[in-house]
């Protein structure tokens, strides 16, 4: 019989005492107190037995799981504009349009995906869509990359596109055990888990930019200022050694297979929490508050940021710089998202998230207008500013509706992502006719109206 099978006992004191169940999903199964496993000899053996077990016993093994898992989805996630843009150039020849169009479909299938996921992962604890997802979208990705050899636009799109399902999947599940740990959804606790996948959409642009330049040609840097041979010599690079990083997906695809819950014993705990939710009252108006605040929100962040590479690229910036501003980006949000989560479980997450909105406007407004280490640091900041509420959104939805932890958060986050794949659309479609300078600045005035109906948001403290 297999360890796991054998029943599960809190020991109350160091010498022994009264046993009693122990609950198979607790992310702290084992916490400090000894936990007791009768053995086949009827015997009481106080440590798990293996290194499986000894996983899956650790306090905050399903937490470490989940921020593994975040942070390696969003890594292959945040390559997709920096790859975009590299393809475009040397090696599938693409419109801003057409970047736009791939990247908003990538988002919206996700979007729509995460509900749904969301359904699922609140009746099966999410163990398959967890660890299945990030290795859904890594190998799809890679397949993507692979095609766009091609040189068909609709060979890359396809399954560039079906990628974004295994993101879908995983969000809901992630945001779920993240937010869940205690009675009330904590928008700190959340904040720790978006600073894991900032940090994965920050590694992603750099790294993959690195590795992109190191095989690619630069003639464009040579005919700079000479008009007579503009566009004359061709760009090539190779995408070769973007495979290898797909193995970083291993550790934590095994790390959430072995520590998110079975569905039996995930529908086993949450029997008496299912029946007690059943008469809950669904908030329709503030929820439909927050969606319209999304909505706005969604065009700076994540619409905009898909474009932060093409607007740097356009300035002649190679493929590993115009990377690490994409990255200075993100990460700013994921550091600025862990001190506005903790103000937000101390003052109030609508007034956190109203006030740096609209503190973001100018970072954006300037954002195209800078280079340098100027550009940087409007970067970070419009960066940090919009995407430092990421997680008080998502903390106040799963408020709103507390008995469906992984519908509120498949929602709310795919209705963030759809929202930024109609601004990533719109945005490509407004600087094919007005400039990439001129989309922004309307972006930053959007930006402010989102701050201001922020104000209006329901904040359900527990």
């Amino acid at each position: 019989m297999h360890a796991r099978e054998f029943p599960l006992y809190e020991v109350e004191g160091a010498g022994g005492g009264e046993r009693k169940p122990l609950n198979p999903v607790e992310p702290t199964n084992f916490g400090a107190k000894n936990v007791a496993r009768a053995n086949t000899a009827g015997q009481i053996s106080a440590e798990p037995n293996g290194w499986i077990e000894r996983i899956q016993a650790h306090p905050r093994g399903r937490l470490i799981g989940v921020l593994l898992g975040h942070m390696t989805v969003d890594t292959f996630n945040g390559m997709n504009a920096v790859l975009l843009a590299f393809l475009s150039v040397h090696i599938l020849p693409m419109t801003n349009t057409q970047i736009g169009a791939a990247i908003s479909a990538y988002s919206l299938t996700a979007a729509i995906s995460q509900p749904f996921f969301g359904l699922w992962a609140d009746r099966s604890g999410g163990r398959v869509l967890g660890a299945g997802g990030v290795a859904w979208t890594v190998s799809f990705l890679m397949l993507a990359v692979m095609l766009a050899t091609t040189g068909q636009y609709w060979l890359m799109l396809i399954p560039f596109v079906l990628a974004s399902l295994g993101s879908g999947a995983f969000h809901p599940v992630g945001t779920m055990h993240a937010g869940g740990l205690g009675k009330v959804s904590s928008a700190s606790r959340l904040s720790w888990f978006f600073l894991a996948g900032q940090t994965g959409l920050a590694i992603g642009p750099t790294l993959t930019g690195i590795l992109l330049d190191s095989t690619a040609t630069h003639n464009a840097a040579f005919v700079s200022g000479i008009p007579a041979f503009s566009n004359l010599l061709i760009e090539r690079g190779t995408v070769t050694p973007l495979l290898g990083i797909a193995l970083l997906a291993a550790p934590a695809v095994l790390l959430m297979a072995l520590t998110l819950p079975s569905r039996m014993a995930y529908q086993a705990a949450h029997k008496v929490e299912a029946r007690t939710g059943e008469n809950a009252v669904l908030p329709v108006t503030a929820l439909a508050l927050l969606a319209f605040t999304v909505t706005l929100r969604s065009l700076s962040n994540p619409g905009a940021v898909a474009f932060i590479p093409r607007l740097f690229q356009e300035k002649g910036w190679t493929a590993a710089e115009y990377g690490l501003v994409t990255s200075a980006y993100w990460i700013a949000s994921g550091v600025t998202g862990i001190v506005f989560g903790w103000l937000a479980d101390r003052l109030s997450s609508r007034v956190v998230t109203a006030w740096s909105l609209i503190a973001a406007a100018p970072a954006i407004f300037l954002l195209p207008l800078t280079d340098g280490a100027a550009a940087f640091a409007m970067a970070l900041l419009a960066g940090g500013l919009t995407g430092g509420s990421h997680s008080l959104l998502v903390a106040m939805s799963q408020r709103l509706m507390p008995k469906s932890r992984g519908f509120a958060s498949g929602a709310t986050l795919g209705f963030i992502f759809g929202t930024g794949a109609v601004g990533t659309l719109i945005i490509g479609a407004l600087s094919d006719r007005l400039g990439l300078t001129t989309a922004f600045q309307i972006v930053a005035v959007v930006t402010v109206a989102s701050g201001v109906m922020s104000f209006a948001l329901r904040d359900r403290k527990g």
